[in-house]
């Protein structure tokens, strides 16, 4: 397929600047099969049923976004895509003039040095002080790092309502946004009729915002990200499917971690990192059912979602969600999506 297969008009006006006044107040737009259905988010207890099994990723957004100063004064911005060592990140960076190898900047008074690249990303190493770790210096000198489409800076409400309310495992550049809908009220009416749910733990990475260059899909390489799917994960996993229930999870992330999990045909525990890239015609072994948010043009995103839901009825729904104003990408509405014949 082409990347131009996965374009769509979208007005400005319909991606969301800011989070709703309620996290389960969004719109939910339900697709199953061709078939679709607008209701709002905090009706999803209406939409499962008892022995049905949600798969959460528990990943915390870290305050990833750096601004620092080279020596020749020059300023340059950074996104850190993960912590390798002490005193050590692979980050994305941006200025005037590309660094290279060997090039040292400075971020408040710490003295930093680029020491190797691996595609888009830059190692560097920071010359912290005695007893000071690299993520404590992350927490001092980072900033919340919303997505380039939100055209504002965070404010202090984004502290709160970028993150999951079951945020739990530092290491996130981008939160994982179908998880944002959900509050304590809604779990607690999910518990009431028997939907049971786990965790799973991927590290977004600054990939995520990276297009997609070729115009033939097969040619992209995904940006690796770690992704652990623990023992006790697979147990509940495992028990709700041998009762009837259906997995469900919440976001591409979560679909990602269990479809690696799961590559040789069995869920097992997983650690390790994942290059998964899923499009149409890819086969699902673990998830039954998908909550997700509503995602970029020629995203790798929006060709997982037609992967699952089926190219053209997602490309409708799509086309059906701009024409009834739903709110897009990471604080706008979602979907539930649920292959064809799935009840």
């Amino acid at each position: 397929m082409q990347l131009s297969d996965f374009h769509f008009n979208l007005p400005d006006e319909l991606i969301a600047q800011a989070p709703l006044a309620q996290r389960s107040a969004s719109r939910l737009l339900v697709q199953n099969g061709a078939h679709l259905e607008h209701r709002h988010f905090d009706e999803l207890p209406q939409l499962l049923k008892s022995g049905d099994h949600l798969v959460f990723n528990d990943t915390k957004v870290i305050p990833a976004r750096m601004f620092g100063q080279k020596r020749t004064g020059g300023k340059l911005e950074l996104l850190v895509e993960r912590v390798t060592g002490p005193g050590k990140v692979l980050t994305k960076i941006r200025a005037s003039k590309a660094l290279k190898i060997g090039g040292e900047f400075q971020v408040g008074t710490v003295s930093a040095q680029v020491t190797g690249r691996t595609d888009d990303l830059f190692e560097v190493h920071f010359e912290l002080p005695a007893g000071q770790g690299i993520d404590s210096f992350i927490e001092v000198h980072g900033q919340l790092p919303l997505p380039p489409y939100i055209e504002r800076p965070p404010d202090d409400a984004d502290h709160e309502r970028y993150q999951t309310v079951y945020a739990d495992k530092p290491g996130a550049v981008a939160a994982p946004t179908a998880g944002l809908h959900f509050d304590a009220g809604l779990f607690d009416s999910l518990a009431a009729i028997g939907v049971t749910h786990s965790f799973v733990t991927l590290h977004v990475g600054a990939g995520t915002f990276m297009p997609v260059r070729s115009k033939n899909i097969a040619e992209h390489k995904m940006h690796p990200e770690r992704a652990t799917v623990s023992a006790e994960t697979v147990a509940r996993i495992a028990r709700a499917k041998s009762d009837g229930g259906r997995i469900v999870a919440v976001g591409t992330t979560s679909v990602r971690s269990l479809e690696a999990a799961s590559a040789s045909g069995t869920l097992r525990e997983f650690n390790d990192e994942t290059r998964l890239f899923i499009t149409p015609g890819s086969h699902f072994n673990i998830v039954d059912g998908m909550i997700t948010n509503f995602h970029l043009p020629e995203s790798t995103l929006l060709m997982l979602v037609s992967a699952f839901g089926g190219y053209e009825n997602t490309m409708a729904a799509y086309r059906a969600a701009v024409r009834a104003q739903y709110r897009f990408f990471s604080y706008g509405d979602a979907m539930l999506i649920w292959p064809e014949n799935q009840t």
